[in-house]
């Protein structure tokens, strides 16, 4: 299976193209409005068929850029079926799956940073958007948010999966790259080191954090696939 991570400096996300080689077939999640260009011209150039763009959540910090690479490359939206997105083509519910030729996405249902928030589960990988991030998790003050629900997303979906897990996350601020569930089960700032369910929602409690500076923009623009 084929993946790159790519990175946008000015709101620090992360998107990624998966692909199964063999078939060329290819998704797309997290894609940013800002690095459009950037993306299709990957894409064009590895001679991918992209068949889903994916979506963790509605963003809160960037506008997507889903609507523009449907339009370009026929790709299907896909975003969990509390979203709010009417523009999405696909809703998913938890533990649904999708297809890149040989290649099974398995959707995770892990709210908390927001009601809508999935993980993709792929060979041995997982891509966690704002659920958890390396050696850190999404935040819990808006758009729904739970600190106790997203701790049990946490624990009890995104741990389970298996210790070798490679973590792939929505956003980086440090420098890090991936982690593994091994490493967050024991490293986390937040959750690791078998932190109780009291323990965490005090932590996300006293965060203390401003808005995202694009939330007003972005959020209602992201409801609508970015086409605004």
């Amino acid at each position: 299976m084929f993946i790159r991570q790519l990175f946008d400096r000015d709101t620090s996300t992360y998107t990624y193209i998966l692909a199964d080689e063999a078939t060329k077939e290819a998704a797309i999640i997290d894609p940013v409005r800002e690095q459009l260009d950037r993306d299709t011209k990957l894409i064009n150039e590895l001679g991918f068929d992209l068949k889903y763009v994916l979506e963790t959540h509605v963003h809160a910090d960037h506008i997507t850029s889903s609507g523009k690479l449907r339009e370009k490359f026929g790709a299907k939206v896909v975003l969990h079926e509390n979203s709010g997105a009417n523009c999405a083509d696909i809703l998913l519910k938890d533990g649904d799956t999708l297809e890149l030729g040989n290649v099974e996405i398995r959707a995770l249902h892990t709210p908390g940073h927001t009601n809508a928030d999935v993980s993709y589960a792929v060979d041995g990988y997982v891509f966690t958007g704002d659920a958890l991030l390396v050696r850190d998790c999404g935040r819990t003050d808006f758009q729904l948010g739970d600190s106790k629900t997203l701790y049990h997303s946490i624990k009890d979906k995104i741990f389970a999966l298996g210790d070798d897990t490679v973590i792939y996350p929505g956003h980086d601020y440090y420098g890090f790259t991936a982690s593994t569930v091994r490493e967050e089960k024991q490293y986390n700032n937040r959750l690791g080191n078998d932190k109780s369910e009291d323990e965490f929602v005090e932590i996300m409690e006293n965060l203390d954090l401003a808005l995202p500076r694009k939330i007003k923009e972005s959020v209602p623009g992201n409801t609508v696939c970015g086409m605004v």
